[in-house]
Order: C-alpha cells, then sequence, then structure tokens
C-alpha cells in the first residue's frame, strides 16, 4: 500500500511537469534574412501582418528630417542578428553585421482627422546585407491587406486619402522596381542604405535620445553616448535657422544622388551633403537651375528624378526662401 501511495504521487508530479512545459511560452520565431515570396515569411511582424507589430527582434528607428514620398507615412525597422550591434563608424552609416534585415513599410491613413477609420498599406521595402553587400527587395501589399508579394518590376496604385484640412486627394502612387531603388541608393557603384545615418537618428522621441537609447539597449557599440555624433536638423523646426532647415532638407531628400559616388555625379557639380561647405557645394552657383527644377512635375526634367508623382509644396517653398537669401 505504501509504495502505491509513492507512485501515485510520483504520477502526479510527473503529469504536473508536463502540463507546466505545455504552456511554456513559444519561442519568437527568428528573423528570416532571405527574399521569400512572402513578406510574412520573414518574421518581422507578429500577429495580424496588417497590424504592423514589430518582432521583439527587431526595433523600430526614426529620422529627425525624412524623405518626401507623395505625402505617405513610413514605419522603419531594423532588425540585426541575435548577438550583433551597429558599429559606429563616424556621422554616417554605421557598420552593419550581415544578415542585418531593414524594413520601410509605406502606408496612408484614410482619413488623417481619425485614425480608428483605418489605412492603406502599400509596400515594404527591404534591405538585407548578405555576404557584406546589401541586396534589395521590394513587397507590394494585397488588396485586403493580409499579405505582402515580393515584386521586383514597380507598378502604379490609385490612392486617396483626407488630409488634416478635410481635403481629398487623390494620386497614382509608383511603386518603384529593382532598377529604381539602385538608382537612388547607389554609392560608387554598390547598393548602400540611405536613411539611418547616425547623425540623421540623433534626436529625442518623447524625452529620450534615440541613439541614447540604442546604446542602453546594446543595439549601437563603439560610442559612450550621442554628445560626439552631429545630429541633422529638422526642416520643420522653425527654431533652426533657414539655412540648416533648407540645406538637412536637400541632404535627405536630394543628397543620395547628388554627392561624390552617388547617381548624378557625372551628370551634376552639385555636392549636397549637409557637411558640404556651402562654398564647395555649388548650390550658389546652381540655383536657377535648383529653383527651376524642383518647380516643375515632369517627367525627366523635374527634381527629384524618382520617387515623388507630386509637387512637395512646403519643401519647394523652403529651398526658394533659402535660394532667395543666397
Amino acid at each position: 500500500m505504501k509504495k502505491l501511495c509513492i507512485l501515485i504521487v510520483i504520477g502526479f508530479l510527473f503529469n504536473s511537469c508536463e502540463k507546466d512545459d505545455s504552456t511554456s511560452p513559444v519561442p519568437t520565431p527568428q528573423v528570416v534574412a532571405e527574399f521569400k515570396t512572402n513578406l510574412s515569411e520573414l518574421n518581422l511582424f507578429t500577429g495580424n501582418l496588417n497590424e504592423l507589430n514589430i518582432t521583439p527582434l527587431a526595433f523600430e528607428y526614426n529620422l529627425n528630417t525624412t524623405l518626401f514620398s507623395d505625402y505617405s507615412h513610413k514605419q522603419r525597422i531594423i532588425a540585426l542578428p541575435e548577438g550583433t550591434s551597429m558599429e559606429f563608424n563616424g556621422n554616417g552609416l554605421p557598420n552593419f553585421p550581415d544578415n542585418t534585415v531593414i524594413a520601410k513599410t509605406f502606408f496612408y491613413n484614410n482619413d488623417e482627422r481619425d485614425l480608428s477609420l483605418g489605412r492603406q498599406i502599400i509596400e515594404t521595402r527591404i534591405l538585407i546585407k548578405i555576404n557584406g553587400e546589401w541586396q534589395s527587395g521590394d513587397y507590394k501589399w494585397n488588396s485586403e491587406q493580409t499579405e505582402a508579394i515580393l515584386d521586383l518590376n514597380g507598378s502604379t496604385l490609385p490612392i486617396t486619402w483626407i488630409d488634416r484640412d478635410g481635403n481629398s486627394n487623390s494620386i497614382t502612387y509608383e511603386i518603384p522596381s529593382n532598377t529604381d531603388c539602385f538608382t537612388c541608393h547607389q554609392s560608387y557603384g554598390d547598393l548602400m542604405p540611405i536613411g539611418p545615418k547616425l547623425r540623421t537618428m540623433n534626436f529625442e522621441i518623447n524625452g529620450t535620445n534615440q541613439l541614447e537609447q540604442f546604446i542602453n539597449n546594446n543595439q549601437l557599440t563603439g560610442i559612450a553616448n550621442s554628445a560626439s555624433v552631429r545630429s541633422l536638423p529638422n526642416w520643420e523646426d522653425p527654431s533652426a535657422s533657414l539655412e540648416d532647415r533648407a540645406r538637412a532638407y536637400m541632404d535627405i531628400n536630394c543628397a543620395h544622388c547628388h554627392i561624390p559616388g552617388g547617381q548624378c555625379e557625372d551628370e551634376s557639380t552639385l555636392n549636397l551633403a549637409f557637411e558640404t561647405p556651402l562654398s564647395e557645394s555649388d548650390i550658389v552657383e546652381r540655383s536657377f537651375s535648383i529653383d527651376y527644377r524642383i518647380s516643375i512635375n515632369i517627367e525627366g526634367l523635374g527634381m527629384p528624378f524618382i520617387g515623388t508623382t507630386i509637387l512637395h509644396t512646403e519643401g519647394v517653398t523652403l529651398i526658394q526662401e533659402y535660394l532667395n537669401s543666397l
């Protein structure tokens, strides 16, 4: 009888252990650093894909001055391989480890006055560093907003949204081809990220410096704090000087092509990087041409060359005001 009781107790404990194991949390799927057919296969998001809930194995980043893309909104994320980090390499791009995935998702809110009315997600652009080289791919979202499919050929899509003033806006949004991506993302013939430069991410979000947060999370190493990194101004900040605002705007919207090694190096003398002194930028000498080309929306002549289908009225006004001050 005593042996029988002992066996019952042992059996109960064994079954209890098995039950506890069955309720243990499911491990978060690793991010897949490959261009799969479906965006969901990359494991960048959890839950319903269209909610854009970032996996705990990735993190969001933001830019102090952003690229104009026909008034679309963007979610930007970086997924680093486990146990790695971005490494400090000056004010520009950090050194990213192999198998880093950078994703940027473009969407429009249906009504900017009431976000509960939903949004339309258009595309998710992906950069993956593979064997020391960056590769690009673009995922186009389906109309049901349940999945995005790898599409390297580019396409157009009619978009309508209501802005904060209650005005209805309609455009024919252009999803770039992989060739278009290389046009802007090339540097001396190599594909490179554009946005996540340290100086562009060095600003406060809700009272916390973004770079400091990366450092504290061991997502950025090789630097003790953000004080040694330059900060690119926010072009919409009225407390910044006109020159700083305009140069910051041109840096993020134009300089990826108009710098040494960029797409337009052999076609233009402009060097529009924020750090370039005005006397070496050729802005003064080319001011008439800059004014003219940002003011028109003619394919092959207007600027930016690709990436937009409408004029950015606020940006054009800022650049014109700056050029008139020179």
